[in-house]
């Protein structure tokens, strides 16, 4: 793993982070991966830790007492605490392994949101939530016979800690909302709105996928009651995620699902006494070399120093906001530059995102064009949807460059002159 912890990647570092992801040396390196906020590459670190695994401990874990099986158990246990120290967590059992941001919030949704929240009661999110952070609380509301209350944006993309406030409510029971946008990269002022909520005893879900490869995260500094995010978007496997939330309330919710791993004992007629946390917010059978996997991600983070990501992020973004903003017909959307957090999101006029991005990736670039699972958001926009250029780690500003000079050449293609307002992704 490349160890760097200066305050810039300059040249020579960047040309070594480089080199610890196989997929962009593969085929010449002429690839310029831009797609980052869907998701990451994946370096050697993490690739060699699941194979390790697979190869000298594959066992379940929690179930074997052999030496597989207290190996893999450990190794997994591990991961747990390496993920408690990266986000601040106060106890491992606070740390339960989802398979993503979406299955994180689909189980507070359910494990704790049907106690919660009844007929009458009102849910607060805001209105650029992912559909990952939107559609669990929207049926939520539905099948208890509660009300969604949607806090505008403003037309910088940002949620006004006021609107946020004046949202909240005798009836407001929990408000979920993004930590950064996944659309225009915009932060939002989450310990605000946390200590805001807070004030009228309602309960946080911060959903952190996009803040979490971009930023140090201190859930108890922020004060969040649950936190989520996915390993994939932070150079870690895809299929495993996290899901923090405060032991004093995770203690007061049933499990998500029921099974093998989850209780002490079964009988067909006595209650069911299950496992404490987090073994009864996991059953079945986990992602133990996905868990291995973000573990080993999140130190090849720890290896590059939050310092030089930072620096690289704001050269990235506000370099790119610059030279887009030259180009003829570019419309830059929101303020990424405000505080960078690796998404520039634009629209060309008079062109489909579609026409946009497939024009990029025949010049071997690729980006994000459409809604980015946000539909409501481009709704509010007024727009069909936008082209996202987002960053990593490995991204050099010659691929922004190689971005300017193909938009130089795009053309109406099929999407604007035939198909000018479809949109599907």
């Amino acid at each position: 793993m490349t160890q760097m912890q200066d305050s810039r990647l300059d040249d020579r570092r960047l040309a070594a982070v480089r080199e610890d992801f196989p997929l962009l040396r593969s085929g010449g390196g002429s690839l310029a991966y831009l797609d980052n906020a869907a998701t990451t590459q994946k370096p050697s670190a993490v690739l060699d830790a699941i194979v390790d695994y697979y190869s000298h401990a594959n066992s379940n874990v929690g179930r074997g007492y052999h030496r597989l099986g207290l190996a893999a158990t450990e190794l997994f246990e591990q991961a747990r605490e390496t993920v408690r120290r990266w986000i601040g967590a106060e106890h491992p059992d606070e740390i339960v392994f989802t398979s993503g941001t979406t299955a994180a919030t689909n189980l507070v949704a359910d494990a704790l949101g049907r106690r919660l929240v009844g007929a009458g009661d009102q849910i607060v999110v805001t209105a650029m939530e992912h559909n990952s952070n939107l559609l669990p609380w929207r049926r939520l509301c539905e099948q208890a016979g509660a009300e969604l209350v949607v806090v505008p944006v403003n037309p910088a993309g940002v949620v006004e800690i006021a609107d946020f406030t004046a949202a909240l409510g005798p009836r407001v029971r929990i408000a979920a909302f993004s930590h950064v946008s996944n659309v225009l990269g915009t932060v939002n002022p989450v310990r605000e709105m946390i200590a805001a909520a807070h004030r009228h005893d309602v309960v946080t879900v911060v959903d952190g996928a996009q803040a979490v490869p971009h930023r140090p995260v201190d859930v108890r500094d922020l004060d969040a009651d649950f936190y989520c995010f996915s390993g994939h978007k932070v150079y870690g496997p895809m299929g495993i995620g996290v899901l923090y939330g405060r032991r004093d309330l995770f203690s007061t919710m049933g499990p998500y699902q029921v099974g093998g791993g989850t209780v002490k004992g079964v009988s067909f007629e006595e209650p069911v006494a299950y496992q404490p946390l987090p073994s009864r917010m996991e059953a079945g059978t986990p992602d133990v070399a996905g868990a291995i996997g973000l573990a080993a991600a999140l130190r090849y983070v720890d290896g590059l120093g939050w310092d030089a990501l930072r620096a690289h992020d704001a050269d990235l973004v506000r370099g790119a906001v610059r030279e887009l903003g030259r180009l003829d017909g570019v419309r830059i959307l929101g303020d990424p530059g405000h505080d960078p957090s690796g998404i520039v999101s634009f629209a060309v006029d008079g062109l489909h995102p579609y026409d946009v991005g497939g024009h990029l990736d025949q010049h071997d670039i690729a980006v994000r064009c459409g809604v980015h699972c946000a539909s409501t958001f481009l709704d509010s926009l007024g727009l069909v949807g936008t082209v996202r250029v987002s960053f990593a780690a490995y991204n050099t500003w010659s691929e922004v460059e190689r971005v300017i000079e193909a938009l130089g050449t795009v053309r109406p293609g099929f999407w604007t002159t035939e198909q000018p307002t479809t949109r599907f992704l």
